[in-house]
């Protein structure tokens, strides 16, 4: 199994969508010229080829593993990592002051999509750091940004987030584990689940962000505060000391990316782990949440990369396969089924899809660097706003195409797609976890429709919204696709913005109806963002079309055509469903399931 990263493809959309070049214009990122950015991701992407790629077998059999008390990752990968902190990759994004290199979080995301779709096992390591270096460095106290930020950005230390116990899934407000004051720190104790990279054998410490309850704290997620637990305690000179009272009971035994050990961790069985608050004891929810947009982008980042690489597969062995004769000839030879109507069908299907998560992904991320560091406050406040409204969508939408496209490169394959030797059954398994990480994608839609809706009656997605019509407007007066590409735009807008304001309305009448269309309002605003992100991206392509790279270009355009004949076609059922399909929803007993 290789993987190749698409950089041709990544810079198009860095530039014609996110916009790198505008980014280059803010202080904070005057050093990223249109060089450096080309440099950063040949370089990413050799590593990524290189060195990740060919861990991902090897870590799909082999799995981690628990040896007396010892968690042990597969062959290759603790190397792995110290290369990847000694180039420099863990910090890239990060704040300089603390050792990082203070690149664009749009570059980082870019980079990030090369280790998901190499080895996604492996990148889920790095990816849960970020969360914990992004909340230490918003809601840490200056001591604990000078004890744990640099090692982290680094990657000699590796980091954490504990939210799940057994008795509570999802319900966060259902956690109970305790933390007890003493002296200037706290006492930690109880027990959680599905923590990846919880314990392992990369990075000379891990950092564990952990929800937990003070004594006297009120019930539900009020109750919360959050708190740093090191697994191996710190010195006030920074040096490693004692094991601190935490440790690994069992590793799942996982569905797919058996390379990354998912810890179920004891805290506390010696007397409570020492810990140290962050920011203000029942505030966690809220620092938690800060790591969980981020970590929410970072998944649908997962499913971008993981389904790049089952494109890849895919189309290489349709290249190849030789099965039946043309349809169209009376010649028996068998030919290559990438001739076959219906293999291209998936095989477009698969590459304009991705474009389109692409370019919703890179879109967000780029918002995010616009919402830190733009010199209007106004404007850094709009773009925020965006980068909520799309981060549940980035999530979830992206991650359900991740699985479709999956399941696709394995119909592609055939036969052979369901023996695991050819390695896409690993990346269907794979990807299936990401549609649950971070919040269902229920809880995306849910998020979507009760929080980002709802908090404005729906500004800023009209907001949005407007930005699409005005996009569908200027493609209908260029030449060639782009008119027909600009109208089947403005046709579905028309759709989304129907089933947005039936839930307006209905919200305050019947959340429970306006909820059951939240999954296929989530689904709807994916397909809808994609197309006006594809109708950018063929803008661009046709305004720079007669140079050398015009096949490219063209074939930008094409697949844009292609997603709103083919794929676009679908918003009008989805909203149909929305404003119509809860009531049969709710309808049956309970009793009658």
């Amino acid at each position: 199994m290789t993987y190749t990263a698409p950089i041709r493809d990544m810079l198009f959309t860095l530039d014609a969508v996110a916009g790198i070049g505008d980014l280059a214009q803010l202080p904070a990122y005057s050093e990223v010229t249109p060089d450096l950015t080309a440099s950063v991701l040949e370089e990413a992407g050799r590593f990524a080829g290189e060195v990740l790629a060919p861990l991902n077998r090897i870590g799909d059999i082999q799995g981690s593993r628990l040896e007396n008390g010892v968690v042990r990752t597969p062959d290759g990968f603790a190397d792995a990592y110290r290369q990847f902190c000694d180039g420099g990759w863990n910090g890239l994004p990060f704040d300089p002051d603390f050792g990082g290199q203070g690149l664009p979080w749009l570059l980082g995301t870019a980079v990030q999509e090369m280790w998901d779709g190499a080895n996604m096992a492996f990148g889920l390591c790095p990816l849960l750091t970020k969360a914990a270096v992004d909340a230490l460095h918003s809601f840490g106290t200056p001591a604990q940004k000078a004890k744990y930020l640099a090692p982290l950005i680094h990657g000699r230390w590796s980091g954490t987030m504990n939210l799940t116990e057994p008795q509570a899934g999802s319900d966060v407000g259902a956690l109970r584990t305790r933390a007890v004051r003493n002296g200037e720190h706290y006492r930690l104790t109880g027990q959680k689940i599905f923590i990846t990279y919880g314990d392992h054998d990369m990075s000379e410490n891990i950092v564990h962000m952990v929800l937990a309850r003070t004594p006297d704290a009120p019930p539900g997620v009020k109750g919360l505060s959050l708190f740093i637990v090191p697994k191996i305690l710190v010195g006030a000179d920074g040096r490693l000391g004692a094991r601190n009272d935490v440790r690994c009971l069992s590793l799942e035994h996982k569905m797919g990316i058996n390379g990354s050990p998912t810890a179920v961790l004891a805290y506390g069985d010696d007397g409570g782990a020492f810990a140290e608050l962050v920011g203000e004891e029942n505030r966690g929810i809220e620092y938690m949440f800060a790591m969980m947009n981020n970590a929410r982008l970072s998944i649908g980042i997962e499913g971008l990369g993981i389904a790049e690489r089952a494109y890849q597969m895919s189309r290489d062995y349709a290249r190849t396969r030789l099965q039946s004769r043309a349809v169209d000839s009376a010649d028996p030879s068998p030919v290559p089924i990438i001739r076959h109507p219906d293999v291209r069908r998936m095989l477009m299907t698969m590459r304009a899809t991705i474009d389109a998560m692409r370019a919703i992904i890179y879109n967000t991320a780029a918002g995010i660097d616009r919402a830190k560091h733009l010199p209007d406050a106004k404007d850094r406040a709009a773009w925020l706003g965006e980068v909520e409204l799309l981060t549940p969508v980035a999530k979830a939408w992206c991650t359900d195409m991740a699985c479709s496209i999956t399941s696709l490169a394995v119909q592609i394959h055939g036969g052979l797609g369901f023996i695991e030797q050819t390695g896409v059954a690993q990346l269907y398994r794979d990807a299936r976890i990401a549609p649950i990480y971070e919040g269902t994608n229920g809880i995306q839609a849910n998020d979507l429709v009760g929080r980002k809706l709802m908090r404005d009656g729906g500004d800023m997605a009209r907001a949005f919204f407007e930005h699409i019509r005005m996009t569908a407007a200027e493609a209908a007066g260029q030449a060639g696709s782009l008119p027909q590409i600009g109208a089947a735009l403005n046709q579905n807008l028309t759709a989304i913005e129907r089933a947005t304001q039936w839930l307006i309305a209905t919200w305050p009448k019947d959340k429970r109806l306006a909820l059951s269309g939240a999954t296929p309002y989530l689904a709807l605003f994916g397909l809808v963002s994609g197309a006006f992100l594809l109708t950018r991206q063929a803008l661009a392509a046709q305004a720079h079309r007669n140079g050398a790279d015009r096949a490219f270009l063209d074939g930008k355009i094409t697949l844009a055509r292609f997603f709103c004949d083919n794929l676009l076609t679908a918003a009008p059922g989805l909203a149909a469903t929305v404003t119509g399909g809860g009531a049969s929803t709710l309808e049956l007993a309970e009793d009658m399931f």
